[in-house]
């Protein structure tokens, strides 16, 4: 086993997006723009409705997934070809947008906390006009994983055993939501090769460590950290119950031309995605 260390940690910005929806954005910003091959990952968590009522109407996007996932509330999600997907507490939904979608995500509740994450995942320059699809997880068949005291949801890739219900994606992605007890620890196997990081969501997370000489890196709550190379990651309580998600998947390693909702291989392609939606072609 080889383990990874913690290589930087970022702290959550805060800012708003859709149409003025409040939230802490830790990757897709001048700090971290992106970790290959992920582009943007977003904590949206309120409970005064001002903050994300109006939620994020129709918009288009082209060249990557979007990956969403719940922990309270409801956003209910609609495209442009009449799918729907109700996003309840606990499910996430998988989308890949390939050649083009336009869709919108809004919370259908007046008031109470709503609280989810986003994340972007790019696709290599072979799929990015693939067909549109979804997968749509109910929290139902998210499965649970026990670990070393370690309560793990298994959303994708694998731990304790367990396999997650995503499927087919090109990345090979592993997504595990981690609830430890004050004085747990856990050694999660990692693919290696593969980019990662971990998002501690409450408490304070101890990550990378490997034994008595070196004891890890604290990771508080609204901080991401970029782990280094490896095919493990160990993490502990710090004296109290912690949540986080550990995220990673294999890297794309090709060029990245990103603008908005688009993120193609060159500039001209980039180009050609605006034209094709301000000629009505980008569905076609």
């Amino acid at each position: 086993m080889t383990p990874r260390r913690v290589e930087r940690i970022v702290q959550a910005e805060a800012t708003s997006d859709g149409a003025g929806v409040r939230l802490r954005r830790s990757l897709g910003t001048r700090t971290l723009g992106h970790l290959d091959p992920f582009l943007l990952f977003d904590e949206f968590r309120s409970d005064q409705p001002d903050d994300y009522i109006a939620g994020f109407p129709d918009h288009p996007h082209r060249g990557f997934e979007t990956v969403t996932y719940m922990l309270a509330g409801r956003l209910e999600h609609a495209d442009h070809a009449g799918n729907r997907g109700n996003l309840v507490a606990g499910s996430i939904q998988w989308m890949t947008a390939g050649r083009g979608i336009v869709h919108s995500e809004m919370p259908r509740q007046d008031d109470g906390l709503l609280w989810g994450f986003q994340l972007w995942i790019n696709l290599p320059a072979s799929l990015k006009m693939s067909p549109p699809r979804y997968q749509d997880i109910p929290p139902d068949d998210v499965p649970v994983a026990g670990v070393d005291g370690a309560t793990i949801r298994v959303l994708a890739g694998e731990a304790g055993g367990v396999k997650g219900p995503v499927e087919g994606i090109v990345t090979e992605p592993v997504y595990l939501d981690i609830s430890m007890g004050p004085a747990a620890s856990l050694t999660q196997d990692l693919p290696r090769g593969h980019s990662a990081f971990v998002y501690t969501v409450d408490g304070t997370a101890i990550v990378g460590g490997h034994g008595p000489e070196t004891s890890g890196a604290r990771v508080e709550s609204g901080r991401l950290a970029v782990l280094g190379p490896g095919d493990a990651v160990r993490i502990a309580s710090a004296g109290e119950a912690i949540r986080l998600l550990l995220v990673a998947a294999r890297p794309i390693g090709e060029p990245i031309a990103r603008y908005g909702p688009f993120v193609m291989n060159t500039q001209e392609e980039l180009r050609q995605a605006f034209e094709d939606l301000e000629r009505g072609t980008f569905l076609t």
